[in-house]
């Protein structure tokens, strides 16, 4: 589609006027998006001559933008050029120059859809080839997550990225510039998956052996890039390599991570060695008591969180996944937990303060990620050892809370219904994943109990 400068601002104007809709101006009026090359006379150069722009308009929202090109011409050259039917000779080779400018513009927009700006931005302006470069694929995504304040999914996407990376160094012996996403086939993938879980003995650096946990976390954020460039139309489906007679990303079940009622009890009676394990025991057990509240919803709980007997909050990981039905989780505050907000808590109670304050209101979310991050850490590591010295285990940390409450709340005769409500979850499988099963004293007594009739 082309329109010249001079029927440029006659468009506009219709459309200002309503006309839009009514009149048929030229081919493509009903477009989403107009693209014009256009004299930019705003700005003069030092050698008499004005910058060449790209220009693009859409009527719904009414938004113009100008992107910057190679050419620069006077009023004069760019009229013979371009604004001609007819250029002379020796201007057609410059003018088929601003022709593929414009239909590249004109082609990349084609294929939006809907059009936005972000994304004719992000297509126009990359290397050729990109769009098929799993690791231009992944640095968009982790970009996204980040302006969307998803640090720790991004994190997760970042640590399968750089593993990428690795086993690619590893068995090329340099490091990668790009990877294809053709290149990714099902041997490729188990030969990954081996690399992860059984690094050869014979290299240097010996590389990290890793669990097949952790394979599977990467390679669901592998399996999402293909999944997002083909939604995206950057690369055709049957590159996909994952699924039935293919890639099967392992299944891991997750070991359970609950202490039963005796081990609970007897770690909230043991006596910290040092006011530093008081408090990692203190935040531990007030998770455990709130519905196994994760440490990012504790630290990011405000005074007006706090009515009366009871919290109520959103799950900051529903925030940003599930927007269209939020649900508020409601804790009913133990003595315990009342008393850890009077020994901890902000002193500063206005309703828009943090409770408790180890993160700041004004720093950005990358430093309260840190901090949060690096106050968790403190709490496992601290609670590690008060586990250690009465003989539990040494792989107790914040996350055995959450699975612990599940657990007990459940053997104690509460429904998975009830259980998923109060842990925020959408579906009962995942509530499913949290529970650690019955203890076999419960499976004899019912047991027992089937012959009394």
């Amino acid at each position: 589609m082309f329109v010249s400068c001079l029927f440029w601002g006659s468009v506009c104007k219709l459309y200002a006027n309503g006309y839009f809709r009514r009149k048929q101006l030229y081919r493509g009026m009903e477009s989403t998006y107009f693209i014009s090359i256009w004299l930019d006379t705003r700005r003069l150069y030092a050698n008499n001559k004005y910058p060449v722009k790209l220009r693009v308009f859409t009527p719904s929202p009414r938004l113009q933008k100008l992107y910057s090109t190679t050419f620069e011409f006077t009023k004069k050259e760019f009229e013979s050029i371009w604004e001609t039917t007819k250029p002379r000779t020796e201007h057609k080779q410059i003018r088929l120059e601003m022709q593929a400018v414009e239909n590249l513009a004109n082609d990349t927009a084609k294929e939006l859809k809907p059009f936005t700006f972000e994304q004719f931005e992000k297509i126009l302006y990359r290397k050729a080839g990109e769009g098929e470069n799993v690791f231009y694929q992944y640095d968009l995504i982790i970009h996204g997550l980040k302006n969307n304040n998803q640090l720790g999914t991004a994190s997760n996407y970042d640590l399968s990225l750089k593993s990428l990376k690795e086993f690619i160094t590893h068995t090329k012996g340099k490091e990668p510039k790009k990877l294809l996403f053709n290149e990714i086939t099902p041997g490729w993938l188990q030969k990954y998956e081996r690399f992860m879980t059984d690094p050869p003995k014979f290299m240097e650096p010996q590389p990290k052996q890793r669990s097949l946990t952790t394979v599977s976390m990467y390679l669901r954020a592998l399996r999402t890039v293909f999944n997002t460039a083909i939604e995206a139309k950057e690369i055709e489906a049957n590159v996909y390599p994952f699924g039935k007679k293919k890639y099967q990303i392992p299944a891991v079940k997750n070991v359970k991570k609950a202490l039963s009622k005796e081990h609970l009890k007897l770690l909230f009676e043991a006596e910290p060695q040092t006011p530093e394990q008081q408090k990692a025991k203190d935040f531990w057990f007030f998770s455990y008591s709130c519905n196994g509240m994760n440490i990012k919803d504790i630290a990011l709980l405000k005074y007006k969180d706090l009515q009366n007997d009871k919290i109520i909050f959103y799950r900051a990981k529903t925030m940003n996944t599930s927007k269209t039905d939020l649900k508020p989780i409601t804790v009913y505050l133990t003595d315990f937990a009342i008393e850890v907000i009077k020994k901890y808590g902000n002193k500063n109670k206005d309703k828009n303060e943090v409770v408790f304050p180890f993160i700041t209101n004004g720093k950005t979310e990358i430093e309260n990620f840190n901090k949060i991050k690096n106050f968790t850490k403190f709490i496992n590591q601290n609670l590690k050892k008060i586990a250690v010295n009465i003989g539990l285990t040494s792989d107790v940390s914040t996350y055995w809370a959450r699975h612990s409450f599940t657990t007990n709340a459940i053997r104690s005769g509460a429904s998975m219904e009830f259980v998923s409500e109060a842990l925020g979850h959408s579906n009962l499988k995942t509530t499913q994943g949290y529970f650690s099963g019955f203890e076999d004293k419960d499976k004899k007594e019912l047991m027992k109990g089937l012959m009394n009739f």
